[in-house]
């Protein structure tokens, strides 16, 4: 039962993505907490910026090209980026490979903390990268917490949200759909 409900859950949201695209409309399917998103008028391309990879290596967003990236700008000491993430995790699970959830803890937050920090909130599917002198943070012109950017697959900024969301709602899924479907 639980993958028949899946299964037309994917078909629905496929269904309403590939209207918003034919329409190219995400403020159709904006709803909930998608309410606070900003589609962008034109996509712009996002700043050639390096941040650090889990793994302790510079990249930049061209690493990520190819598939939409969902950019959230976060800190370990933030009280809405703890009530949020788990949605972001639920929402990576949702969408696997057609889109990328990439979280960069923008600031001071020491490896050990935001490994505490994933571990208290029970996410294990997200990257722990860093931005830690806020350089990337800067040039997407973040000023709070949490601020999430949508990337098509080209790289351009399509939409930005600022504040916490549920990420794993179905107007959020559909949006991000429909920004693949467009790639």
């Amino acid at each position: 039962m639980k993958a028949l409900k899946s299964a037309l859950l994917y078909t629905g949201l496929a269904i309403l993505a590939n209207a918003a695209h034919a329409d190219a409309d995400l403020e159709a399917l904006k709803d909930g907490d998608m309410r606070k998103l900003v589609v962008a008028s034109e996509p712009s391309p996002a700043p050639d910026v390096t941040f650090i990879a889990e793994d302790g290596s510079e990249v930049t967003l061209a690493d990520y090209a190819g598939k939409p990236v969902l950019l959230n700008f976060w800190a370990t000491w933030c009280a809405p980026c703890r009530k949020e993430m788990p949605t972001l995790a639920a929402l990576q699970d949702a969408m696997g490979d057609k889109v990328t959830v990439l979280t960069v803890a923008t600031g001071r937050n020491p490896p050990e903390a935001i490994t505490r920090f994933f571990d208290e909130i029970g996410v294990t599917n997200l990257p722990k990268a860093t931005d830690p002198k806020q350089e990337m943070a800067r040039a997407f012109g973040v000023l709070g917490l949490p601020i999430t950017v949508i990337l098509d697959a080209e790289g351009q900024e399509v939409a930005r949200l600022q504040g916490d969301a549920d990420w794993a709602s179905l107007s959020a899924q559909a949006i991000l759909m429909a920004v693949a479907a467009g790639d």
